[in-house]
């Protein structure tokens, strides 16, 4: 691998986007603990997380569990403002404050503008974004900064063009997407390599459906390897990757930290055999015709009708792995017992807008209505 920015850093970063829940559906903030002590024993350093994830509660849990916990050079943290939920642009640099005070930090070490796309790039700079947190890096108040982004290598050519001085950027890669032309995630990496801007990955197991892939990929990981999960599959795939920082996994529990350290505080790129597999793999999950949905939930906010889009999409595609009927309609009717059925869109475009795989979800709610009603 050549030299770059972050290639010394542990390879596995937390991503505190999918934080475990208690009952009451607030985060678990003793297990969380026990996953960043468990993380930090083992070299890892990257937390990442944001202003917007849980309504602000993932951040006040770094606070609880890591900031409160351990010497502030014993660690990284990222986290993001999001000009598209800001009202104007003092709203939106209030945001950086308002997560030092949720952390209780006085610096940041990775700070980003929050997932960069055609309907959002434009806020940045209509707020003046760009020269704020570079007056934030000039006053040592962040030590890094970039932008996480979900759109078209186009796109990222123009803004990384515009602004060559962004020291990283937090891409989705991960095997099912790499040729998937929603998400271009081959692209948009050759993109930023070209640049010399190094990487931090986000989605690398696809919201989670990479551990649990159809069973025509699971055949092909446990006949080459039957003691490695296939989360392990997913994450050493982009970690083999040159220019990578770190790849980010949003662990739910200990034992997807102890899985996800289990292989990572050794790591091991693909061997040339390995990388075979999943191009075998990258073939079945193709021809499988799944929702590439991630349940980010970002679709969710703003939905007139309140339908659980991520919920109903994950329903439906276990019925295409599995073609259970009975357990199709359970899991649909779990789904839409809160809100809305897929059939209740009325078309007013607010999710596509904002999907970060930019999946035409209104067509696929139309697919879903005709099979789960």
């Amino acid at each position: 691998m050549s030299d770059y920015f972050g290639k010394e850093i542990f390879k596995l970063g937390f991503g505190l986007m999918r934080l475990p829940k208690l009952a009451d559906g607030s985060i678990d903030v003793e297990q969380v603990k026990v996953m960043v002590d468990k993380f930090i024993a083992a070299g890892g350093t990257y937390f990442d997380t944001a202003f917007v994830y849980d309504g602000g509660e993932s951040e006040k849990a770094a606070g609880k569990a890591l900031v409160a916990r351990y010497p502030r050079d014993s660690y990284t943290i990222a986290t993001k403002l999001n000009a598209r939920v800001a009202a104007n642009a003092k709203d939106a640099k209030k945001q950086f404050l308002t997560s030092l005070e949720r952390m209780g930090l006085e610096y940041v070490d990775y700070y980003l503008l929050h997932a960069m796309q055609e309907g959002n790039f434009r806020k940045y700079e209509e707020y003046g974004i760009w020269d704020y947190i570079k007056e934030l890096k000039a006053e040592g108040k962040i030590r890094y900064y970039g932008f996480s982004f979900h759109d078209s290598p186009k796109l990222l050519e123009k803004l990384l063009t515009e602004h060559p001085d962004v020291d990283f950027i937090q891409l989705q890669i991960n095997y099912a997407d790499w040729d998937n032309p929603n998400v271009a995630s081959r692209r948009c990496y050759e993109v930023a390599r070209s640049h010399g801007v190094s990487i931090t990955v986000m989605e690398p197991v696809k919201g989670g459906a990479l551990a649990n892939p159809i069973p025509e990929v699971q055949k092909l990981l446990k006949e080459a390897n039957p003691d490695s999960s296939f989360a392990s599959w997913a994450i050493r795939y982009v970690a083999s990757m040159d220019g990578i920082i770190t790849v980010l996994s949003g662990m739910s529990n200990i034992a997807q930290m102890e899985d996800n350290l289990s292989y990572m505080k050794d790591f091991k790129p693909l061997t040339t055999e390995e990388q075979g597999v999943i191009r075998r793999a990258q073939v079945a999950l193709n021809a499988a015709g799944e929702i590439p949905c991630t349940a980010c939930h970002y679709c969710t906010d703003g939905c007139p009708m309140q339908i659980a889009i991520p919920e109903i999409f994950a329903a439906i595609n276990e019925y295409k792995r599995y073609k259970n009927d009975f357990q199709m309609r359970r899991n649909y009717g779990l789904a839409t017992r809160n809100g809305g059925k897929a059939s209740d869109c009325i078309q007013c475009g607010q999710c596509e807008s904002a999907c970060p795989q930019h999946l035409p979800i209104i067509e696929l709610l139309k697919e879903c209505a005709a099979i789960g009603e």
